[in-house]
């Protein structure tokens, strides 16, 4: 094998990507079967197994190819962002035409008629890919049968323009390991799913986006730190808030919080963790 991220390369042992040939070695290489998620978000896990780590979700409407499938588990890439993991494949269903919009809010129902009062059939979360059959009026009715509050959703390709807003949105929601909606969610996917709802693409994890994000800022000077930054500790990332606070997901709170910076920083420089990195989005 060479040093390619296996979060982000599909190949074991027994089998690799077609496009990884002459770069790993593998028994067999495949071109896979592209799929989309059916089902309101399902974990993509490190090992086939309910039990193994859980090192991301895949929303409603996302889309990922399938390498290999067996025993009720496919080993797939998403498309997203290119993790890859075991996903159960009993959700998974042959891609239909690109979706034309997303959830704008935390969540919201899907109705199996245009009535609030009706049993609902699924919860989506922010960022989950929807089609449209029908819209006008209060609800809009999806392709796929049911129907969503037209509030509650915008065209794919809408730009909200403050990611730090988006994240503070999430105030509240339970800390998850590998967790990407509001029902659960880690630091990282804090910053993905808020850039991703300015469509701005962003890695899963937080040593990649210290990595590949904005540009570098002197660790050194934290008090230099302006509105959208991004502060990096190892296995750990907050987003600057403005006038000296963060927000960031965190096992500290086991949830979403808005806190003084300085206080987060000390209290995680006493569990022996400095600040590593400082990553500027966006130029003021």
């Amino acid at each position: 094998m060479t040093n390619l991220d296996p979060r982000r390369h599909a190949f074991r042992e027994d089998l690799a990507a077609k496009n990884l040939r002459g770069l790993v070695e593998a028994r067999r290489y495949v071109s896979g079967e592209r799929r989309q998620v059916a089902e309101s978000a399902l974990p993509l896990r490190r090992a086939p197994r309910f039990d193994a780590p859980l090192d991301t979700e895949v929303l409603h409407g996302e889309t990922l190819t399938v390498y290999d499938e067996s025993e009720g588990w496919a080993w797939v890439q998403l498309d997203h962002d290119g993790y890859v993991g075991y996903v159960p494949n009993a959700e998974l269903v042959p891609p239909r035409a690109p979706a034309t919009h997303r959830i704008a809010t935390l969540r919201t129902y899907v109705f199996p008629e245009p009535d609030a009062k009706a049993p609902p059939l699924a919860l989506l979360s922010l960022n989950a890919l929807v089609r449209l059959a029908e819209e006008g009026g209060r609800y809009a009715r999806l392709d796929t049968g049911g129907y969503v509050y037209a509030s509650h959703i915008v065209p794919a390709d809408h730009r909200v323009p403050d990611f730090v807003a988006v994240a503070e949105g999430f105030l509240g929601a339970p800390y998850l390991w590998g967790g990407r909606s509001s029902l659960g969610l880690d630091c990282s996917a804090l910053v993905q799913m808020a850039l991703a709802a300015c469509a701005i693409a962003c890695p899963r994890d937080s040593d990649m986006q210290q990595n590949e994000l904005g540009e570098p800022v002197d660790p050194g000077r934290l008090d230099e730190v302006a509105r959208g930054d991004l502060i990096f500790w190892r296995g750990h990332v907050a987003i600057a808030a403005g006038a000296g606070m963060l927000v960031h997901a965190n096992a500290h709170h086991m949830m979403v919080v808005r806190e003084p910076q300085d206080a987060a920083v000390a209290r995680i420089a006493a569990a022996g963790l400095e600040v590593r990195a400082i990553r500027r989005l966006f130029r003021s």
